[in-house]
């Protein structure tokens, strides 16, 4: 009424400002409707630290959420009124965050991964092929480009990975051939598009605009692209996208349940066992360190804590 754009544009306007993921706009919005939601419809200048706990309370006893979903939803709060609302009030910094509790991660034994690869095929098996084979995250390496992948250097640069990093890692020169094989798939259709009009890929940072004919350009494209195409959630363009990790998630469980593993294991763990067995063969932790793209070795040093269980370093008294 007052010409202003509706709470949840702004915000979106908002992040999309802060270059912030596409994930992060759907989660952060989802989080405040329900924070809406839950007190009436009140609008959010009429509350402060007594509703955002009250919420957070509700989420925790009720619902019995995890504390990485708790303090994800007090983050969508935070942001909300620092960065939308522009409400900078003294009981922000008093909002208590859950504590997470210290997780050891979940690692497959050598002998279990190839087991767990050796029930892929196709797409899937070369995605988490990689995923074991250089660290990457699931979305690392779905968001890969061609430009990115180094054949005569054996080397993968990963740009914009968590917390907006690039960095490089290993490319395992048992994956080239298999790599180089799907590359010339993936570029004949891509070839097949161009002369229909088609074969642009979503750029980021108003790239797009900057250099017209990149979107286009065969180095710009995904190394793993959806099978069709689809509508850009922000823009609205018919385009091809990356690989859904969807696809890649459930083939993963498959080939666990196929292979026998108890385990809960997920394509992230791959990268967990990529970390440790590389520490296991005596890599020092610097370097895995910088494989992975961790700020902090501490991060990395969870997994010589993994390294101490199981008998690998420490004898058990009933085998003396």
């Amino acid at each position: 009424m007052d010409g202003k754009p509706r709470l949840l544009d702004q915000m979106r306007e908002r992040i999309r400002l802060k270059h912030y993921s596409i994930r992060t706009e759907r989660v952060y919005c989802e989080w405040v409707k329900r924070f809406i939601r839950f007190h009436q419809y009140r609008h959010p200048q009429e509350m402060g630290a007594q509703e955002i706990e009250a919420f957070l309370t509700e989420l925790a006893v009720a619902r019995n959420v995890s504390a990485s979903t708790q303090n994800q939803a007090l983050s969508a709060l935070l942001f909300l009124y620092k960065e939308v609302l522009s409400i900078d009030l003294p009981w922000l910094a008093d909002v208590v965050r859950a504590k997470k509790p210290q997780r050891l991660p979940v690692v497959l034994t050598v002998e279990e991964v190839r087991s767990a690869l050796a029930q892929l095929e196709s797409e899937p098996w070369l995605v988490c092929s990689l995923l074991y084979g250089t660290g990457m995250r699931l979305m690392e390496a779905l968001r890969l480009r061609v430009k990115d992948v180094d054949f005569s250097r054996h080397e993968i640069l990963i740009r914009d990975g968590k917390g907006m990093k690039d960095r490089v890692t290993m490319l395992p020169r048992s994956l080239v051939q298999p790599l180089r094989r799907h590359l010339a798939v993936v570029k004949a259709i891509h070839d097949s598009e161009r002369e229909q009009g088609r074969g642009d890929v979503w750029l980021p940072f108003a790239l797009a605009r900057k250099y017209p004919k990149a979107p286009k350009e065969w180095g710009w494209q995904y190394v793993f692209p959806a099978s069709g195409l689809s509508v850009d959630p922000r823009s609205g363009v018919v385009r091809r996208h990356h690989l859904d990790e969807k696809r890649i998630q459930r083939a993963f469980k498959r080939a666990i349940r196929g292979a026998g593993i108890v385990k809960p294991a997920t394509p992230h763990t791959l990268r967990h066992s990529f970390a440790t067995h590389l520490l296991e063969s005596g890599q020092d932790i610097r370097t895995v360190q910088e494989l992975l793209g961790h700020s902090d070795v501490k991060t990395t040093m969870i997994y010589t804590h993994v390294l101490n269980r199981g008998g690998l370093s420490v004898l058990s008294p009933l085998d003396r």
